[in-house]
């Protein structure tokens, strides 16, 4: 046939008859021995193929109009919960003066009598214990010279001490320990400050703000603006006979939503040199006995987000409604997850001025004045990191791999078995020589 002929004359892979092949023990083996490779090795191509890594990409972050949420956990240990205040203030002009929303006051007992739970309050101004549900239903509080705040139980009124004390932060006073105002003292809040002196607070909750450059603080006394300046009333702070201070120590700082454990553990798979996947402010504290001292910790925060393997825009469904509960901004229907790293650096100063000579650093001078307290002042990147999931290799990637295994096992295999065959052949020649 011409045809056949034609592609007889073609064919790279020429044949042996039967007759011509040996068969040896040796060739057994190494058939055996080939074959156990290639198995083993085709394994370890599949588990390649089969996992999942992080492939960062960094891009310019064009999101607008976006919130974040700031989780925190920081023990006071020097201060009680009635004097701390905290803060909340951003470059868009918002300010949040007495942050309400999603933070809790832990009362401590003093370190001598172990540190342990007193009572837990979230930071609410009208809880049950404020209702005066036990006064006349026609009674209006006087404000003492002061307008009644607008988020007041009875409207134009001041029906509890916390009401007078919002009234007088309001307009710029200072409240002290409330003698002469008939709430406060109704409510004893004197007495109650003085069984606290000695105790610690600890704040544990978390805030939604502004994804914009800003900052929040901890200081003592209600917290009001004063034309352009923002103020506390530190008359209670100053005017005690025990000492306090702003030691404190940070169990947890991050900025959105934590990470989940098997993505850490192939963050640091694939990446063993970073620790970006860590807060860097968790576990740190600071310690002073010094009332007059002043703590500032400047953040840099990196926006990231992980997508899950076979995440396209496509498929995104977005993230949650930012009216959605606290904890839940984020995370997004479709897996993925929108957070941020951070980087933190720390200064801390006398408000009295001076040097840092005890440190070493006789060349560091300190200006004078200022609110003791801790400060934390975050900066937004412009650029953001995009953690994807991503098969190691493709499926073509796979059946190369496959294929290279297949071919380079039996070319290794035939040569080994070649040379076994002929040392052996010439072993038997010069034997039989010898006979």
């Amino acid at each position: 046939m011409v045809s056949k002929s034609r592609f007889t004359k073609l064919d790279a892979f020429t044949k042996t008859v039967e007759d011509a092949r040996i068969r040896t023990t040796s060739g057994g083996i190494v058939t055996i021995a080939s074959l156990l490779v290639v198995l083993w090795l085709a394994w370890g191509e599949w588990a390649d193929y089969r996992r999942i890594v992080i492939h960062p990409e960094l891009i310019v972050d064009k999101g607008r109009g976006e919130r974040m949420e700031i989780h925190m956990n920081i023990t006071f240990p020097k201060i009680p919960c009635e004097l701390l205040t905290l803060d909340v203030m951003d470059v868009s002009g918002e300010q949040q003066h007495g942050v309400m929303h999603g933070v809790n006051k832990v009362r401590l007992q003093s370190a001598a009598q172990g540190g342990g739970v007193i009572d837990i309050k979230a930071l609410a101004l009208h809880s049950q214990d404020q209702s005066a549900e036990h006064l006349d239903p026609e009674y209006c509080g006087q404000c003492y010279g002061a307008a009644a705040p607008s988020n007041a139980i009875k409207p134009g009124c001041c029906n509890n001490c916390d009401e007078v004390r919002e009234a007088y932060a309001q307009a710029s006073w200072a409240f002290g320990r409330g003698e002469g105002v008939e709430q406060c003292e109704r409510e004893h809040y004197a007495e109650k400050l003085d069984e606290q002196r000695q105790e610690g607070c600890r704040i544990e909750g978390g805030l939604r703000v502004n994804k914009v450059i800003g900052n929040f603080h901890f200081a003592p006394g209600r917290s009001f603006s004063n034309g352009n300046m923002h103020v506390h009333d530190l008359k209670n702070y100053w005017d005690s006979p025990v000492t306090h201070s702003f030691e404190h120590t940070i169990h947890q700082m991050r900025f959105g939503p934590q990470l989940p454990e098997d993505i850490v553990e192939k963050t640091v798979k694939n990446t063993p040199w970073t620790n970006h996947h860590l807060n860097p402010l968790d576990d740190s504290a600071q310690k002073t006995d010094d009332p007059n001292y002043n703590f500032m910790y400047f953040v840099k925060i990196v926006p990231t987000s992980y997508l899950p393997l076979g995440w396209t825009p496509s498929t995104s469904t977005g993230t949650q409604d930012e009216s959605a509960w606290l904890g839940s901004l984020g995370h997004a229907f479709d897996g993925s997850l929108e957070t941020h790293q951070y980087s933190a650096t720390s200064h801390k100063r006398s408000l009295i001025g001076g040097d840092d000579s005890a440190d070493g650093h006789k060349e560091r001078l300190h200006a004078k004045g200022g609110i003791p307290g801790v400060f934390f002042s975050y900066d937004i990147s412009p650029m953001k990191v995009i953690n994807r999931e991503e098969r190691a290799k493709t499926f073509t990637g796979f059946l190369t791999g496959l294929c290279a295994i297949l071919g380079g096992t039996l070319t290794v295999a035939a040569a080994v078995d070649r040379g076994v065959y002929e040392g052996a052949t010439r072993l038997k020649k010069m034997r039989s020589k010898d006979l």
